[in-house]
């Protein structure tokens, strides 16, 4: 491969909102794709998953996952019904998480689509699925896991190196060498201090940087009183006969959910009231925690993530709709973290009305998402065709974002040790990515730029 051959970078996803991570870089006739994600949130953007990739999937040589979160790994399934026939490269973390959430996806698409067309709600006739259960299992077997800080030849002048993310577990930033070409892609960056991982390991340098800016116009707040609005909200609810229902990602928020409620009860901050997991995922995910294989990813003291002697685990159907007008007060945790699917919908149908009742946030809600609404206010949510009146007491506790804010970002790009030249700022809602890019220039001192939807740029 002839050196001197122009690199190009198109942004197919994650600029202009916070979802769909798709960059494609391009070295002569070479492709490789970072991230592979699902639009979520507003229906402009979840639209665009069933659009026709840009590129022929067969033309792609290589794909490489960030982390395993839906909005990074979800459309690899439709990538690979597509034609995709190479190796989709990762840690073994992400490799055992994203399995886990491709296969809930998977499962969660098919039976939306079984109930549209039962209940009629939907537009579509008839209505189907993304992908299936089966489209992600073919997705899966493409999996190859590499460790931390391990270069990769993908011949033909083409590699990667995987830098650990913080984020979740298995995270990490992806440096990609096209060439004399140096790009990194920070992937979605963790706090400077996780409560259960390692910290992030210190970037290596490039004179290209594509960063994520999910929280790049604010400063997360150190609270005298961990989860205090969490906890005082759990005890309004109890005394009330009402349920707390807790939206959260199957993925790192209910284990720390968990993890926090666990340290509450310890420490005589909340009754010891009933605690029930609602999420199959979550549970399979909480397995992969205690794996000896990710252990070396947990900060020393976290391997017992959970200690609650009322949890309890919700894993049939049957199980959870017992949940949606619970005996007794209790809380409960279920997947999705925004409400824009899963078990969590049908809970808000039953207890939303009810004055009793309480949910609780915890973490960034996307715009367009039921999360979001709530978060913002609102007196009725839509769910299944029909509206429910919104009367159950809304908190919000952002103390569980595990992403970096705008300080710990830039602080990220200042631990370089050569200056880039230029940062790429997406993965954030426009307010948030501007407000980044203009701290990136005044306190680094290098080009930054909010790269539209679809722009492909040339990089040095």
């Amino acid at each position: 491969m002839n050196e001197s051959a122009p690199v190009a970078l198109t942004f197919l996803g994650a600029a202009g909102t916070v979802t769909g991570s798709r960059f494609l870089l391009e070295l002569g006739d070479r492709r490789l794709l970072v991230d592979c994600g699902l639009y979520q949130g507003e229906r402009r953007w979840r639209r665009m998953n069933w659009e026709t990739f840009p590129v022929p999937p067969a033309t792609i040589d290589g794909v490489v996952l960030t982390h395993c979160h839906l909005d990074h790994c979800g459309y690899l399934p439709v990538l690979v019904r597509g034609g995709y026939r190479g190796s989709v490269w990762m840690t073994e973390g992400t490799a055992a998480l994203t399995a886990i959430v491709l296969r809930d996806s998977g499962n969660l698409q098919e039976r939306d689509a079984e109930l549209a067309r039962t209940t009629g709600w939907s537009r579509h006739n008839p209505p189907r699925p993304l992908y299936t259960v089966a489209d992600a299992e073919r997705a899966i077997r493409r999996f190859e896991t590499v460790p931390y800080d391990v270069a990769v030849d993908l011949g033909e002048d083409l590699g990667i190196r995987l830098v650990r993310a913080g984020h979740v577990l298995g995270s990490a930033s992806v440096l990609v060498e096209a060439g004399a070409t140096r790009v990194l892609f920070s992937g979605d960056l963790g706090r400077s201090q996780h409560p259960v991982l390692r910290p992030r390991a210190e970037p290596p340098s490039a004179r290209t940087v594509v960063i994520e800016s999910t929280y790049g116009d604010r400063e997360h707040l150190d609270p005298i009183r961990p989860h205090a609005a969490f906890a005082d909200a759990v005890r309004r609810t109890i005394r009330r006969g009402g349920v707390v229902l807790v939206p959260a990602f199957a993925v790192d928020r209910t284990e720390l959910v968990l993890h926090a409620l666990s340290a509450m009860v310890r420490e005589g901050q909340i009754p010891a009231v009933p605690v029930y997991v609602d999420s199959p995922m979550a549970l399979a995910v909480l397995d992969v925690y205690g794996r000896a294989e990710v252990a070396e990813e947990l900060r020393p003291g976290a391997s017992s993530l959970v200690d609650l002697p009322s949890l309890h685990a919700a894993r049939t159907p049957e199980e959870s709709k017992a949940l949606n007008l619970p005996a007794q007060p209790c809380i409960i945790v279920s997947a999705s973290g925004m409400a824009s699917g899963g078990r969590v919908v049908h809970h808000l149908r039953h207890l939303l009305p009810d004055r009793r009742n309480c949910v609780v946030l915890t973490g960034y809600q996307s715009v367009g998402t039921r999360g979001r609404m709530l978060r913002d206010g609102a007196r009725e949510l839509k769910m299944m065709g029909r509206y429910v009146p919104v009367l159950a007491e809304v908190v919000e506790d952002e103390e569980f974002s595990v992403h970096a804010d705008a300080g710990e970002l830039i602080d990220w790009v200042k631990q370089m040790r050569e200056r880039p030249d230029i940062v790429y700022v997406v993965h954030g809602e426009a307010r948030a990515s501007t407000a980044l890019a203009d701290r990136i220039r005044d306190e680094v001192g290098c080009v930054a730029v909010v790269p539209r939807h679809g722009e492909r740029v040339l990089v040095d």
